[in-house]
């Protein structure tokens, strides 16, 4: 065959190549709404002020001033051990994608064998020698490796959204966790407060009782209070402990103290936030993506079955020397040399259904992505306007629990004042003393609440990943 034929037939290989059967991918359509439900009034004119940068644009020294809160985050993201099976899990989706692409290109191998046989009747020795290179190459006539590349490079975006989907899960986890912690110090030190009131209230009983003053039931009533206080430390204790060892697993820590910064009271949040338009959320949210990139690949695979359906041309090369003595196959001697250049063609006829069931199978799991995609984004529109409405409700909660608690703490001081004037029984402070102590509980509660709330609507928005 001459130079000529052979540069052909390459020609012809090369702009085979340029054919792919299946269905490129697009978005599919998804419904949007113009704005979030509990949204902002303010994100109205979004549109006006759209250089402000959006919550789920905003990093986390931003969202989170305390620095100590920053200093467990920070750590969080580089221990925690589902950010690193995460990360190994992206390194084995880049790995599959080298080895799905490696089937694009010729396969080229050396082989040589070294032979030594012993005749009869001259029990004379001949040695032979054959080396050869041979390469393969199946023509990607109808795209199916290629496809086949897109899906695992999909894939492997997945693989990264995946790692960032865990990476805003971990920051609102430990957020919340540090919060929730600031909400058992602030009771902690509440009950001790408490306690310490209390037993000045069973002191004072004590000594009416002993001197005629009072009634028995007045000191028992005054030592329930302290029991009361004194139960409420022992169970704060026992939180405040295993809130700590929950973060340090987070943190990929032994379980230990964990240091603390602001008060609970002190942490800086916006009354409002911007939280932009829900346009944003299809490329804002990691999950989202996620899930989208999991549908480009389950697009892709279509492609793949759908070659199966088409003939296979594969072409086929290999140059070899041969030599029945050693000294000629390194080069001192005469040797035989030859080469082949092969194309061959298959057409699949019959399988038993096997390749048109692979076909539907690809179809029906992209219809299976597609409607998964759909249903993320839906979720996350909900995700959105759920966190808006809670984190408003919830500030909105807190302020008349304040409110609440400051006027639960005037009717009890009154009371006290009231008893030890001897205007009122000793059961008006018993009832006043509990309602402020539980409402200064609740408050310390509805705190929390409220920030785990601004947290939610971060994650919600898709933030703390993007750099």
């Amino acid at each position: 065959m001459t130079r000529a034929k052979v540069l052909s037939i390459l020609a012809l290989a090369l702009l085979l190549e340029g054919c792919m059967v299946g269905p490129n991918y697009k978005r599919p359509p998804v419904s949007v709404p113009d704005q979030y439900r509990g949204a902002p009034a303010s994100d109205s004119a979004a549109p006006a002020n759209a250089a402000q940068a959006t919550f789920a644009e905003m990093n986390l020294a931003t969202v989170f001033p305390d620095l100590t809160l920053q200093a467990l985050l920070k750590e969080a993201l580089t221990n925690n051990y589902d950010i690193r099976i995460a990360a190994a899990r992206v390194m084995e989706a880049g790995a599959t994608l080298g080895i799905t692409r490696a089937n694009e290109l010729p396969q080229i191998n050396l082989a040589g064998s070294i032979q030594n046989q012993r005749t009869q009747p001259t029990q004379g020795n001949v040695t032979s020698g054959v080396a050869a290179v041979d390469a393969s190459w199946v023509l990607d006539f109808w795209g199916q490796y290629r496809r086949a590349t897109e899906a695992a490079r999909d894939n492997l975006l997945a693989s990264q959204y995946a790692q960032a989907a865990v990476q805003t899960t971990l920051i609102a986890s430990v957020a919340n966790a540090y919060f929730q912690l600031r909400e058992y110090d602030y009771q902690l030190d509440i009950s001790q407060q408490t306690l310490k009131a209390d037993k000045d209230i069973l002191r004072i009983n004590t000594i009416m009782v002993e001197g005629g003053e009072s009634a028995i039931t007045d000191q028992l009533q005054a030592e329930l209070l302290v029991q009361q206080a004194e139960a409420q430390i022992i169970s704060l204790q026992q939180a405040i402990e295993q809130t700590e060892n929950q973060i340090s697993i987070l943190l990929g820590r032994n379980p230990g103290p964990i240091a603390r910064g602001l008060q609970l009271t002190e942490a800086p949040h916006a009354p409002e936030v911007p939280a932009g338009l829900p346009s944003a959320i299809l490329e804002r949210r990691p999950d989202v993506r996620q899930s989208e990139e999991l549908l480009a690949a389950a697009n892709a695979n279509v492609g793949v079955a759908k070659a199966a359906f088409f003939p296979q041309f594969s072409l086929t090369a290999a140059f070899g020397v041969q030599s029945t003595a050693l000294e000629s196959f390194l080069g001192n001697g005469p040797t035989t040399a030859a080469w082949t250049l092969a194309g061959q063609a298959l057409q699949p006829l019959y399988q038993g259904g096997r390749i048109s069931s692979a076909y539907r199978l690809a179809l029906a799991q992209r219809d299976e992505a597609e409607l998964s995609y759909r249903k993320i984004v839906l979720g996350a529109f909900g995700d959105v306007s759920n966190a808006l409405v809670a984190y408003d409700k919830s500030r909105l909660y807190r302020v008349k629990l304040q409110e609440q608690t400051a006027t639960y703490k005037e009717a009890a001081r009154l009371a006290n004042v009231r008893f030890q004037g001897g205007y009122t029984a000793f059961l008006e402070v018993l009832v006043t003393q509990q309602q402020y102590f539980t409402s200064e509980l609740l408050l310390a509660q509805a705190w929390t609440t409220e920030m785990q709330n601004y947290v939610q609507l971060y994650q919600a928005l898709g933030g703390g990943w993007q750099k």
